[in-house]
């Protein structure tokens, strides 16, 4: 297996068809995050990611359909594919969710949320091992943001994602946004929640924007990246070495100038040199 080689600090953004054209003239753009399951195995990637690649950005694949949280072992299709995405595209990792997507063979189409009990750790790690057998790269596990706890969790968020990491040696995709989400919808502090996460595990860190509707904040990815989740970036950066940073958009892209302003925000925050 290869050593992860992301960029050491840096500002990125999730390659997204509809905003192809604008991530391909980012002068300063450390890497980019595509997701997995848009990425054909069996032939060539599209043409732009090609050229960002030539250019020396870093491609990072990201699935969203593994279920490695399901209570089913996860199903080999789906790993062999997240692999040969790797390999197809040079990747010095890959990254998935703790989530599950699928029970009983339904596909819900949405990231849900584990409970955090030792039953669920063990389910976790045994998909995670036999993911990772048959990755040619390191695996970066990301904590979704999640609108309620279920009733029988047994462990705190940190100590759940600790347990995991630990036992499987898996890497951690921090989702700043989600540290900052989950936090305010259980009325808790996201500083202290940072502050019990593993940190040294840190592969590289989402940032996305959010809204409140009815007294909740969902993270939409559709909205622009709040102060508040600036401000975690900060935060964050004090605590350890720099990360490399990655903007989601995920839809209701503004006008490029907005998202040149937003990725110049993120690196601001973090105190590196404007991306644009």
């Amino acid at each position: 297996m290869r050593r992860m080689n992301l960029p050491a600090y840096g500002v990125g953004i999730g390659w997204r068809p509809e905003i192809s054209g604008f991530v391909a003239e980012l002068p300063g753009l450390r890497f980019v995050e595509v997701v997995a399951e848009s990425i054909a195995a069996g032939g060539p990637p599209p043409a732009a990611l090609t050229t960002l690649r030539e250019r020396g950005t870093v491609v990072v694949p990201h699935g969203v359909r593994l279920s490695l949280g399901g209570a089913e072992p996860v199903e080999p299709d789906r790993v062999t594919h997240l692999a040969r995405v790797a390999e197809l595209l040079d990747a010095p990792l890959v990254s998935e969710h703790i989530a599950f997507v699928r029970a009983a063979g339904v596909e819900a189409g949405h990231l849900l949320p584990v409970p955090r009990t030792r039953d669920s750790v063990d389910a976790l790690v045994e998909n995670v091992n036999r993911t990772q057998a048959e990755l040619p790269v390191p695996l970066a596990l990301e904590p979704i943001a999640a609108l309620f706890d279920w009733p029988d969790d047994e462990l705190g968020e940190a100590e759940f994602l600790t347990e995991i990491l630990d036992r499987t040696g898996a890497l951690l995709l921090l989702d700043i946004a989600n540290v900052y989400a989950n936090a305010r919808n259980r009325g808790t502090d996201p500083v202290d929640l940072l502050d019990r996460l593993p940190l040294d595990r840190v592969a590289y860190v989402h940032v996305a924007g959010g809204a409140e509707h009815d007294g909740i904040y969902h993270d939409t990815h559709t909205d622009p990246t709040p102060a508040p989740v600036l401000e975690l970036v900060g935060e964050l950066c004090a605590r350890h070495r720099p990360p490399a940073l990655l903007l989601e958009r995920d839809g209701r892209y503004p006008p490029a100038q907005a998202l040149r302003d937003e990725l110049d925000a993120i690196a601001a925050a973090a105190g590196y040199p404007a991306i644009t």
